[in-house]
């Protein structure tokens, strides 16, 4: 997913406020499950909700204002209940933050559940596992 950097990105110094790159993951995740056919809103009224359980950030290099990146997302680990991401994001090739997230499938009672079945074949296709 390509995201160009706005004023409103930034701190005071024209550098990415840190706790964005995080908006930036949950982007490119969001993405990532739109191009496997998964409409989040469809699965929210199935009652399969997706939460944040952790998030494993390394910061390398700023990004500033105006830049172009590149931020890729893939399906590292799918398991029964969880699944973890490999993150990352780039400029010009250069690495700039790295991050491991992982996602817990939940009900509508903010319960864990299984991932559905129907669910998890479409997101192994994601998956190097």
């Amino acid at each position: 997913m390509k995201k160009k950097i706005y004023y409103h990105d930034t701190d005071c110094g024209g550098v990415v406020y840190y706790a964005n790159y995080l908006k930036y993951f949950e982007e490119a995740r969001t993405e990532l499950m739109s191009k496997a056919g998964l409409d989040l809103s469809l699965l929210q009224n199935r009652g399969v909700l997706f939460v944040v359980r952790k998030v494993e950030v390394e910061y390398k290099s700023p990004a500033k204002y105006g830049d172009i990146l590149e931020v890729s997302s893939r399906i590292e680990k799918l398991k029964n209940v969880t699944m973890t991401f490999s993150q990352s994001i780039a400029r010009d090739g250069q690495l700039l933050v790295k991050a491991l997230t992982q996602l817990v499938c939940i009900n509508k009672e903010f319960s864990p559940q299984p991932i559905p079945e129907d669910l998890a074949l479409v997101l192994k296709r994601f998956s190097p596992e």
